[in-house]
């Protein structure tokens, strides 16, 4: 932090340099009743790249925020009579984030985050009717050249064949001639990604356009942009898995993760058991 930010705010900071006591190493700025903030607390606060001016209105404003809730919250606590109850609020908390950070750590060094590519493909086949295109996607390919580029008639021929014959020589020529060339024969692509690439209306107002027209050929003042549409799968239809894969994974690694805490808890309980560490007590009126 700029060493200069805090020479602004020194009628503040004066009561708590003045005091006698340990801060461990670390600098008081503020004292609010017992409370502290040090400057430590500050520099971890100050947003990276953040520099001179900035970072003195910065440490300025954070400091007087952190003046007003520790004044506030002192008010509150000497007028709220029912500490009692925020006292087990707050320990009900602490209990669950205790909890919470042991089921995971546990699940961390248990489980991880790996999933196999089988498993993925067993979960895709088993719940087939779950995962939906909310969009239509094709397979094929596309070639934007510039407008005036030579022998786009070869191009017009070869785009539409998918031989290994054409397939090569389009992409000789492209590596020569072409602005954009995309060769996805072999993976499925959202067709609103070729509305960002195509000077086409129709891509975004007729979701069937590119199941009517296989071969597409559009341009502009600048470009020739050429789409040849191979498969085509509609919205609505099932789900392309290598769309659908980072879902299921994340699917899988919750359904491990519930069932490995409910064991968990299960031998848990089952050992208390077995040791009488568990005793139920009957109520009186019973």
């Amino acid at each position: 932090m700029n060493k200069g930010c805090f020479l602004t705010i020194g009628l503040l900071v004066l009561t708590a340099c003045t005091k006698t006591l340990n801060h461990q190493g670390r600098t008081p700025l503020v004292e609010v009743g017992d409370a502290f903030l040090y400057k430590e607390d500050v520099d971890a606060a100050m947003p990276i790249g953040v520099k001179g001016k900035d970072s003195v209105e910065f440490a300025e404003a954070y400091i007087r925020n952190w003046v007003e809730d520790n004044l506030l919250y002192r008010k509150a606590e000497g007028n709220i009579p029912d500490n009692v109850k925020i006292d087990q609020q707050v320990e009900a908390y602490r209990r669950a984030l205790i909890m919470h950070a042991y089921q995971e750590e546990l699940v961390r060094q248990k489980l991880g985050n790996e999933v196999s590519e089988e498993e993925i493909s067993a979960y895709y086949e088993r719940h087939a009717g779950q995962f939906q295109a909310e969009q239509p996607y094709i397979q094929g390919v596309f070639v934007k050249v510039p407008l005036h580029t030579q022998n786009l008639n070869l191009v017009r021929k070869w785009y539409k064949q998918h031989t290994q014959e054409a397939v090569d020589r389009l992409e000789k020529f492209s590596i020569a001639h072409a602005v954009s060339y995309d060769y996805f024969y072999d993976r499925w692509r959202p067709v609103s990604e070729f509305s960002l690439k195509l000077p086409l209306d129709a891509l975004d107002t007729d979701p069937d356009y590119l199941n009517r027209n296989k071969n597409v050929e559009v341009r502009d003042t600048a470009f020739c942009y050429f789409l040849h549409v191979e498969k085509f799968l509609p919205k609505g239809d099932r789900l392309p898995l290598e769309y659908a894969k980072n879902e299921i994974k994340e699917m899988i690694i919750n359904l491990k993760r519930v069932e490995f805490i409910n064991q968990m808890k299960h031998d848990l309980y089952k050992e208390a058991s077995e040791a009488n560490d568990i005793i139920y007590y009957k109520p009186d009126n019973e």
